[in-house]
């Protein structure tokens, strides 16, 4: 399951980190779990991808909630919230196959990160890649 070198991740650990972004970090979370019971360590490149899956939809959760309630303050306040009414509305109105147009940036995010950790190679996403490298060394 797990290997000490740090060569070339194997197929399954490639397959388990692309898995970990679109499940929000519940696959990779499984994996440190079997990786615990079976006394096994992960690669780094497994753990980077497992982290930084839980990081990001940690962050989406809290900022999702941040704007939730931000804009829902706002929407009392006269002359602005014909203005928040507006923006939410086209930012949310469906623009691409039916998405919307934060729906679209998410999903594009979230298979730039798993194609990235599928071919094998540490994907980048700014300020949290410096945050799970200092933290993973």
């Amino acid at each position: 399951m797990y290997s000490n070198n740090n060569e070339n991740p194997y197929m399954i650990e490639r397959i388990v980190t692309a898995l970990t972004y679109p499940t929000m970090g519940m696959i990779g979370f499984i994996w440190l779990i079997l990786g615990l019971i079976t006394k096994a360590r992960p690669r780094l490149f497994t753990m980077y991808h497992i982290y930084q899956s839980i990081f990001l939809s940690i962050a989406y959760v809290v900022i999702s909630l941040l704007i939730g309630i931000i804009i829902n303050m706002l929407s009392y306040v006269p002359l602005i919230n014909k203005l928040v009414a507006q923006l939410v509305f086209w930012t949310n109105a469906p623009v691409f196959f039916g998405y919307s147009i934060i729906q679209t940036i998410v999903y594009a995010v979230i298979l730039y990160l798993a194609v990235f950790a599928f071919m094998g190679k540490y994907s980048y996403f700014p300020w949290v890649s410096e945050i799970i490298k200092e933290n993973l060394r």
